[in-house]
């Protein structure tokens, strides 16, 4: 590209003798970008823009805007507000970038899907998320193959894609393209304050017999042996009912996952529920418990009104500023039913908080790129040290003592070994999900039998399943 013609085209530009259009036409005369030639308007041209090399794999045009927004969730966002100051921020010292951290992303992002205008890169996470699903049938999502292919930010020798966790990846793949990035490495299970079970001379239980014969020594004490939000049944339904149901039969869930005929209403669907209803059914909750949300159950919690919680590892993070002193919150997997064909130590773990890359941005390389940026070592341990949580970044993660909450988890891993797993019903199929959600709540509410539930979910699955409208997907153990 002919430097100096750009640059007397920046003189001319600024010297206002020639109109927008002119200008215009001759920056594309020129080869000059589309971002590029905007910022030359207003009187600023990233000469060499989009020049790929070793520093810039992405091709990123260094000037060019960048629109970001975070679900500012149980994980927070000061991780992406480092990424924007300390990361992307120092290496495009002249992209402005306009930030956001919001939640129920769903209602404040559609209309700017709709309008064409979306943000360069989201982190589409939380109740009342955007559906990834319909977003990749709508050809709304930018293919990351590229960005997987890039070089590491600061792994040597290594592509992006290698220096992430195996497989971590994996649910953001549809039809064999990537268009989703997982960031946390986030496991599910029960938690409990490890301190008052050791003062109580209480041992977590392995066995749904032995929970509940705990569970009724602990009602017998004044404290509630359980409590969740019942504003959020999900909850529920995903980090105690799918890991019960995983752990029972795998296939019993993969055939959920496909859709596959009367799975909901399969025998070991029957007697998870049937297990989870003796927690109602003997008063085991917290009284008050249907209404409360995420954070109202977990301060309960914190405050010793309830034993076990079922909750993901942002727990810590998101329920910082309330935890007492001595507090040593751990995380468990469910205790075994009679006849699992996986292990107790087995758990739901996965890779979380998803990011996507709008096809529509304005900016979508350097959104790719901000992403590049945040799944770094640096941007990883930021997080780590930040939340008390794992990211994917392999390696990011070494030497780091931050608490019980972050040990278990990673305790927990190590022990799983190869038995972790994690429904893929709740991603592809939001209709089925949200259903499943509400019959959960009916349930344990009393509101509904379970003969009721698996009559009502599997009515919607096979809803889902003869619509030929929504896009069907597979899976294998």
């Amino acid at each position: 590209m002919d430097e100096a013609r750009i640059h007397g085209l920046i003189d001319d530009a600024r010297s206002g003798c020639y109109s927008r259009r002119e200008i215009l036409k001759r920056g594309a005369a020129l080869g000059l970008s589309a971002p590029a030639m905007a910022a030359l308007v207003m009187g600023v041209v990233p000469v060499k823009a989009l020049a790929q090399g070793a520093e810039n794999p992405l091709g990123v045009d260094p000037a060019a805007p960048l629109d970001v927004v975070i679900f500012k969730g149980g994980f927070g966002d000061e991780y992406a507000i480092n990424v924007n100051e300390n990361l992307y921020g120092k290496l495009y010292p002249n992209a402005k970038i306009t930030y956001a951290g919001i939640q129920r992303l769903g209602e404040q992002l559609q209309p700017r899907f709709v309008a064409g205008e979306p943000p360069d890169v989201i982190d589409n996470s939380g109740a009342g998320n955007l559906d990834n699903a319909s977003l990749v049938a709508e050809g709304q999502l930018a293919d990351l193959a590229d960005l997987m292919a890039a070089p590491a930010y600061d792994t040597e020798g290594k592509t992006f894609a290698e220096s992430l966790a195996p497989g971590s990846q994996d649910t953001g793949v549809y039809n064999g393209t990537q268009y989703l990035l997982n960031w946390a490495l986030t496991v599910y299970g029960v938690w409990y304050n490890d301190a008052f079970m050791k003062e109580r001379g209480y041992t977590y239980p392995k066995t749904w017999d032995e929970m509940m014969t705990l569970s009724e020594e602990i009602k017998g004490s004044g404290v509630a042996p359980w409590v969740t939000t019942g504003v959020h049944p999900q909850y529920v339904r995903q980090f105690v009912f799918d890991q019960m149901l995983w752990k029972h039969d795998p296939q019993a869930l993969v055939n959920i996952d496909n859709l596959e005929a009367d799975a909901w209403k399969a025998p070991a669907v029957a007697d998870v529920l049937e297990a989870l209803y003796m927690l109602t059914d003997k008063g085991y909750f917290l009284q008050g418990w249907e209404g409360l949300d995420h954070t109202q159950s977990q301060n309960e919690w914190l405050q010793g009104k309830a034993v076990f919680i079922p909750v993901g590892t942002w727990l810590e993070n998101e329920m910082k500023g309330s935890i007492p002193p001595g507090f040593e919150m751990v995380v468990a997997p469910t205790p075994s039913l009679p006849g699992d064909k996986i292990p107790f130590e087995g758990i739901l773990a996965s890779a979380g908080e998803p990011f996507i890359v709008p096809a529509q941005g304005k900016n979508v390389q350097g959104g790719k790129e901000w992403l590049r940026l945040l799944f770094s070592k640096e941007g990883g341990r930021f997080f780590s040290e930040n939340t008390k949580s794992l990211s994917v970044v392999q390696g990011s993660a070494e030497g780091l003592e931050l608490g019980t909450a972050f040990a278990s988890a990673q305790a927990a891993l190590q022990a799983a070994g190869e038995n972790t797993f994690i429904g893929r019903y709740q991603d592809w199929y939001k209709d089925l999900a949200d259903e499943a959600k509400a019959q959960m709540a009916s349930m344990l509410q009393k509101q509904a039998s379970i003969e009721e539930f698996q009559d009502a979910v599997q009515e919607m699955a096979d809803t889902v399943k003869d619509d030929e409208s929504i896009p069907k997907y597979q899976r294998e153990l």
